[in-house]
């Protein structure tokens, strides 16, 4: 069951989210593997994008008609300004942005092969976001705080539960997506779960999260929800998956013709979040979060075609 939220009419943000923003460099028709050599080889399309799972999660809350404020990190390059503008462009306010001097703008490659990507990046100043960088009167005024990209940033993972602890004592109710662990341990989450309202990995991370080698879903799922939080499961081709009060939700997906799925999963938070946020019951949030991940999959990058709230409500 999730707890009750801060209604959205008493707070300035109905979302304040803390995680990674960055361009990214979508690359379509790559070759499995890349000729070196200084051979150069044609592509099907490149594109610039907003890349970061928080950056899009933010873009697709606001496009949503939620009052939303990032907060992240940038270097002082030409990078971060793209980054920031590129949000602020979206309705996302990024005052509380910390533009770092000390360490470049992160930046990340996509290499898309049909369904499949690689997918290639340089952290800069990525891992240098801390909890503290979250000023406590942003947070004060926010309804609910969501964290991206947990294990790519070491010290605002440090201090998450702290800052989740501090958004639940004022009311605000919390997400996390942890996205993937590159080190492939996947430790270091007992606190900060004991403090997640929602959680929300894909199908791979969710057993990844609950330690299940046997992928048993519907029982990673149920270990989850034994930690006092309301997993909500993104599988892709097979719709979404959810556990409240002692039964799963499925949703299945929605027909689409894929240009490109980045930041899909990113669209999918943003929908459920939305539907959190205006009090739907948790299956009707499920539902919307699907739509909005499968309509973020019109065009390439993980926002171009993320959609409104009337888009998915019609």
């Amino acid at each position: 069951m999730l707890r009750p939220f801060l209604a959205m009419a008493t707070s300035d943000f109905d979302l304040l989210v803390v995680g990674d923003a960055n361009p990214d460099v979508i690359i379509s028709g790559t070759p499995r593997t890349p000729a070196f050599g200084q051979r150069e080889q044609l592509v099907e399309t490149g594109e610039l994008v907003l890349g970061g799972s928080g950056a899009i999660t933010a873009c697709g809350a606001a496009r949503l008609g939620l009052r939303t404020a990032f907060v992240g990190r940038v270097g002082d390059d030409d990078a971060g300004a793209v980054t920031l503008d590129a949000l602020t462009r979206r309705g996302v306010d990024v005052s509380a942005c910390v533009v770092d001097r000390a360490a470049a703008t992160a930046l990340t490659v996509v290499l898309v092969d049909g369904s499949d990507r690689a997918i290639l990046t340089a952290p800069g100043c990525l891992d240098r976001l801390d909890a503290a960088d979250v000023p406590a009167e942003l947070l004060a005024r926010a309804a609910h705080v969501h964290a991206s990209s947990y294990f790519l940033q070491p010290r605002l993972a440090a201090g998450l539960p702290d800052l989740f602890r501090a958004a639940r004592a004022g009311g605000a109710t919390t997400s996390l997506d942890t996205n993937d662990d590159p080190s492939g341990r996947w430790q270091g989450l007992d606190k900060v779960l004991e403090l997640t309202d929602i959680l929300l990995p894909n199908d791979r991370e969710a057993l990844a999260l609950a330690g299940r080698t046997d992928g048993d879903l519907d029982r990673a799922v149920r270990d989850l929800a034994e930690r006092g939080l309301t997993p909500v499961i993104k599988r892709g081709a097979d719709g979404a998956l959810a556990f409240a009060d002692g039964e799963p939700i499925r949703v299945p997906a929605l027909p689409a013709r894929v240009v490109d799925t980045v930041g899909a999963g990113d669209s999918f938070n943003a929908g459920l979040l939305a539907g959190h946020l205006r009090g739907l019951p948790l299956r009707r949030s499920l539902a919307l979060a699907v739509a909005c991940g499968t309509l973020s999959t019109r065009a390439a990058g993980g926002t171009a075609a993320q959609p409104t709230w009337e888009e998915v409500t019609r």
